[in-house]
């Protein structure tokens, strides 16, 4: 299982970044896979510990999802880039597949579920400077860190 531990002996100042862009909100977005196969996005909250880790509340649709295929994707919090594009964190992504822990001790929800992310992909997506072309970074297990740019 590869763990954030992992990304973070890695690639330390890429997974300090990936983390401070998901933490500039509490609502990230994670995308499931339907019965049927088709996407399914709804709002989570996560934690980054040595592993990434989220709950789901019983009974909801996406934890239905997740428990019959725990593949997903989760988008940082999606914030407006200033009209000048100056100090914009970009947007980051994590993907992989989702396995049950158990609840932490301080759970009081009855039937709640808990999972950790074995990753298969890290991402950051920002403006380079000068703000005239796209840098992507990325982390995969195996292969390490990269970025590319776009114009």
């Amino acid at each position: 299982m590869t763990k954030w531990l992992d990304v973070a002996a890695d690639a330390p100042e890429f997974a300090a970044r990936v983390r401070a862009v998901f933490d500039s909100g509490t609502n990230k977005t994670m995308a499931t896979l339907r019965l049927d196969g088709s996407p399914r996005i709804s709002a989570t909250e996560l934690k980054f510990e040595n592993e990434v880790t989220l709950g789901m509340m019983p009974d909801s649709l996406k934890l239905r999802d997740v428990l019959r295929d725990g593949r997903v994707a989760i988008h940082s919090p999606t914030l407006e880039p200033p009209t000048d594009n100056s100090g914009w964190q970009g947007d980051a992504k994590l993907a992989g597949v989702l396995v049950t822990i158990p609840p932490p001790a301080d759970n009081e929800i009855e039937g709640a579920a808990f999972f950790a992310l074995d990753i298969s992909e890290v991402a950051w997506t920002y403006l380079g400077e000068p703000a005239d072309h796209l840098v992507i970074e990325s982390w995969h297990p195996g292969r390490g860190w990269q970025r590319v740019t776009r114009s």
